[in-house]
């Protein structure tokens, strides 16, 4: 039985070495089910989407993580948001109909680049990732490998119907399992853990998109690791939630200023604006705008007199 929406964690007991594999099923069909987008820019995405939810869950913060985009190639921008608590939204902008999933030339050579956003608005940590392979795992290899991030290996896959993906992490030899996500060294040598690690990563590049999206995780995991004694924890639900509000609209709308609001209104009667994650639609009129617009009465701090 295929999994969907989870993500399940997992370390090897003798070496220090963590992994992830993800599923999103339902998840990834509400991404979708407002937007008409080419196959290859639509298993793009997936694969980011994975990507992201896969990579935001190794790290411990509360805020999200990104990837995004950006170019002047057919699809100009993919932009995927994942939040520590796995509540994924993504988007993609495209024109004409594109025919290849390389994404140097899906963006035209453009910038990948990985935002983490802390709730405090002054944790922000970014990196840019450069395109130098086809896929959005090949990218972010280099980009570990080149960075002083932790080694971390991805295989991806999407379709129309699930959205898959298998993360590896090899954590710093002197690392203790000081949680239930990493693993220790237990006396093991360098070397052993070299090889080791070398051996892993070559035995997941095997992974059949077949077998990513229809084996269990434990039959993935025996299959793909049988000689290591690899320990799986409880599965974590991930699931499609987009963050727009009427609040956020109507900052927005502020920040185009009185001038261009009242524009659309004399040109429209009212100004609605479309969320392009999840298509919900949010309408001003006259009267909502102008509450918008007005400055908030100042409050006197005298007393009562």
């Amino acid at each position: 039985m295929r999994q969907s929406d989870s993500l399940r964690r997992f370390v090897f007991e003798r070496y220090p070495f963590r992994g992830q594999l993800v599923h999103l099923g339902p998840a990834w069909r509400a991404m979708m089910e407002h937007h008409d987008y080419p196959a290859e820019v639509r298993d793009s995405l997936g694969e980011a989407v994975a990507a992201a939810t896969l990579l935001a869950a190794t790290l411990k913060f509360q805020g999200r993580l990104s990837l995004q985009l950006r170019g002047a190639g057919p699809m100009r921008l993919m932009l995927v948001e994942c939040s520590d608590g796995l509540a994924v939204r993504a988007v993609a902008r495209f024109s004409g109909t594109p025919a290849t999933l390389d994404l140097r030339e899906l963006s035209g050579d453009g910038t990948l680049t990985v935002t983490v956003e802390g709730d405090d608005v002054s944790s922000r940590y970014q990196g840019v990732v450069p395109l130098t392979g086809e896929r959005m795992s090949d990218c972010l290899r280099e980009y570990f490998e080149s960075s002083e991030q932790l080694p971390t290996r991805l295989w991806l896959r999407a379709d129309a119907e699930q959205a898959s993906g298998l993360l590896l992490q090899r954590l710093p030899v002197t690392s203790r399992p000081s949680s239930a996500t990493e693993s220790g060294t237990g006396g093991v040598s360098e070397e052993e853990i070299e090889d080791a690690w070398n051996r892993v990563q070559l035995v997941a590049g095997t992974v059949t998109g077949a077998e990513l999206a229809e084996l269990t995780d434990r039959e993935l995991l025996r299959r793909l690791f049988a000689e290591d004694d690899v320990r799986m924890f409880e599965s974590a639900p991930v699931f499609f939630r987009c963050s727009c509000s009427r609040e956020r609209v109507a900052t927005m709308l502020r920040s185009l200023g009185r001038e261009e609001v009242e524009s659309i209104l004399a040109e429209r009667g009212s100004v609605e604006v479309r969320c392009e994650f999840c298509s919900r639609s949010y309408r001003f009129d006259a009267v909502d705008a102008g509450a918008i617009l007005t400055p908030a009465p100042e409050v006197s701090g005298g007393g009562v007199h």
